[in-house]
């Protein structure tokens, strides 16, 4: 499958604002937002004082920040859009409801990794089980009851054992337990919109696919 291999400041840039792709470094001066706070290319520090934006293009900035935000590519994310239609209830909550149940998000949401892109290469490497099962696929969707934790063979690994250094300073969200002992995490239920901090107008995502 594809993967989006260029520097990922960029897509901070492109966006206007943090997208914390980096971790730790975006909390840091050496995230690009703070060095260069416009967009990349020749052209970039031009857009700054470009006219109001159309609603067609809002519509696809809140379109691609939610990709990006989440590391997913265009085929995948209507792939998405479309389940979240056929399901009960708001298509735009519905979208983020299935995206926070990714398990490389729930990876990073148990504060197993830094960063979603961290989380990904964490469950690609083969370091994460649910359920007492290897799961290698980042794109794979928890349930309530799963759980979700480090493989015994993989806690002596560096960058875990560098992830569980301060590990219980990190806050969880409500939807989810973790167990700091034992490098585990339990789905206690699915995300409501309330418990996801993503700053993603998902209703310009709606009008963006209904056009």
């Amino acid at each position: 499958m594809a993967r989006y291999n260029d520097a990922v400041c960029k897509l901070c840039r492109r966006e206007g604002e943090k997208l914390f792709l980096k971790g730790e470094r975006c909390m840091s001066p050496k995230c690009a937002i703070e060095r260069r706070p416009y967009a990349p290319g020749a052209h970039g520090r031009r857009s700054q004082f470009r006219r109001k934006e159309s609603n067609y293009a809002l519509q696809l900035r809140a379109k691609q920040k939610a990709r990006r935000v989440y590391g997913v590519f265009e085929r995948q994310f209507r792939r998405y859009f479309r389940e979240a239609e056929r399901l009960r209830g708001l298509t735009g909550t519905n979208l983020l409801v299935i995206l926070e149940s990714r398990l490389d998000n729930v990876v990073y949401r148990l504060g197993f990794a830094l960063s979603r892109p961290q989380a990904r290469q964490v469950v690609r490497h083969g370091h994460i089980e649910v359920n007492g099962s290897k799961v290698d696929i980042p794109s794979y969707l928890v349930k309530p009851g799963d759980v979700v934790a480090i493989r015994p063979g993989s806690r002596k690994a560096g960058m875990i054992q560098d992830n569980a250094v301060d590990l219980e300073h990190r806050a969880v969200p409500d939807w989810l337990s973790r167990d700091e002992r034992s490098l585990s995490g339990r789905v206690l239920s699915m995300p409501r919109r309330e418990d996801i901090d993503v700053a993603i107008d998902e209703q310009l995502i709606v009008e963006y696919y209904s056009r």
